[in-house]
């Protein structure tokens, strides 16, 4: 590209910026908690705000759809010129609950601008997303280079349910050469990343029962032990005395990342003072290409409404993440073997292996889309692209790569170390979003050849 052209880029970019600042908080403002049935209407009001920012941006036709039982979508088609290739811009307008108001320094739902962020549930994951695609399609007036499809979900953080579906159902829709998937983070706010893997996701239910009902811990105890105790010794199984996960039969790789420094890294992640961090080599190795496991939720008496019994019952939901490489329907089994077989004392136990596995996943990182993605995000960001993995699952990635086989799948994102994305005060750092949309910019100029 010619330097005018990046320079009249760049102006059209910076001058869409303040309306889509403005219609980020609109978004935000909505409280679109798709997993909880309570906000099922507000998740509608979502979509069809973006739906209605989409037809202002332009779109030549926009629909709001979704399959039987799912959250809606929208889809919006901005046509370029004949010829030239088809880009998807993905991104999802639900979020994930707050985790309790009262524990947000502002109000997680009425946007906050605090020393040059923007803080509220979604600023960061995944509305900062759907205003870059918008920002973007302003930018050019409607009128990309490129065939522009906007693809915008509702139920991501649900684990896309029924993506499937909707990719089965409206499959001629929404094929393209190149799905740009606006939804990882960068390592710094001026530091562009492009996500190159991905951790899998696999949960099971551990119950453990020990007897016919509860009984008095005095007169029994010492004797007669109780489900809760036992539960607890074999979720201490599940880590060896590093913090290495310890079920057996899991794929362990290694990045070849520079690793972080350590006080960044705790500082950004809360820990406390003196708490270890978990098993061995660089902190890109233990977060992105290793597994993990942890304890997500206990059914138990609470504190204060607990008395002095053997309880019959214990039960316990184990999430376990998957090195890229690894099977995930392998691994679910095996972390049920190991739970099944580290009970002690004989206790009865029964593992329910949960729905909506999330296989890892390894992006093609060759080609010429992720060529204009280097040169377009290192030009905006003003440093080079770092190629990444990430701790977490994106479940769809994968559905997209196995629907549309032939297309380039590029994974970026408007998030950043300090983003806090599904924690308490989620932010996103208004630079950034303006780098990302440049970004983004530049990249369809360049994929428009």
């Amino acid at each position: 590209m010619s330097d005018q052209l990046d320079s009249a880029l760049a102006s059209a970019v910076d001058a869409a910026l303040p309306r889509a600042r403005a219609d980020l908080e609109r978004l935000v403002r909505i409280p679109s908690i798709w997993a909880d049935p309570a906000h099922a209407e507000d998740t509608r009001r979502s979509a069809d705000a973006v739906a209605e920012l989409a037809r202002d941006a332009g779109a030549a036709d926009v629909s709001v759809i979704a399959a039987d039982g799912g959250a809606p979508a929208v889809v919006a088609r901005f046509p370029g010129p004949a010829g030239s290739p088809t880009v998807l811009l993905y991104a999802h307008h639900d979020v994930q609950p707050t985790g309790g108001d009262e524990h947000w320094t502002s109000p997680p739902f009425e946007p906050t601008e605090r020393d040059g962020r923007l803080y509220g549930r979604g600023a960061a994951d995944d509305k900062a997303g759907v205003m870059t695609h918008l920002a973007v399609l302003r930018a050019f007036e409607g009128h990309p280079p490129v065939h522009v499809t906007l693809f915008v979900e509702g139920e991501e953080e649900s684990g896309s349910p029924t993506l499937p579906a909707l990719l089965r159902e409206h499959h001629e829709l929404l094929t393209s050469d190149v799905i740009v998937i606006a939804d990882a983070a960068n390592p710094a706010v001026d530091v562009p990343a492009l996500t190159t893997t991905l951790r899998g996701l696999v949960d099971v239910t551990v119950e453990v029962a020990m007897l016919e009902r509860p009984v008095h811990s005095g007169v029994y105890g010492g004797a007669v032990g109780d489900a809760l105790t036992a539960l607890c010794r074999a979720l201490a199984t599940l880590h060896d005395a590093d913090g290495e996960v310890a079920v057996a039969g899991l794929v362990h790789g290694a990045s070849d990342a520079p690793d972080l420094d350590e006080a960044v890294f705790r500082s950004d992640v809360g820990l406390l003072e003196g708490v270890q961090l978990l098993g061995g080599g660089s902190i890109p190795t233990r977060s992105w290409a290793k597994p993990a496991v942890a304890v997500l939720g206990i059914d138990a008496p609470r504190v204060e409404e607990s008395a002095n019994v053997l309880l019959p019952r214990a039960r316990a939901r184990v999430g376990m993440r998957l090195a890229p490489g690894d099977d995930a329907v392998k691994a679910q089994r095996a972390l049920a073997e190991h739970l099944e077989a580290n009970v002690p004392w004989g206790a009865h136990v029964t593992v329910t292996p949960e729905p909506g596995i999330a296989a890892p996943f390894t992006v093609d990182n060759t080609g010429t889309a992720y060529d204009a993605a280097r040169r377009a995000f290192a030009q905006a960001y003003g440093n080079p692209v770092v190629e990444t993995g990430i701790g977490g699952s994106i479940p769809f990635i994968g559905e997209f790569a196995r629907v549309f086989p032939g297309a380039s799948v590029l994974v970026t994102g408007v998030g950043d170390p300090a983003s806090r994305w599904h924690g308490i005060d989620e932010s996103l750092d208004l630079a950034m979003f303006g780098r990302a949309a440049l970004a983004e910019a530049l990249l369809l100029a360049e994929l428009a050849g």
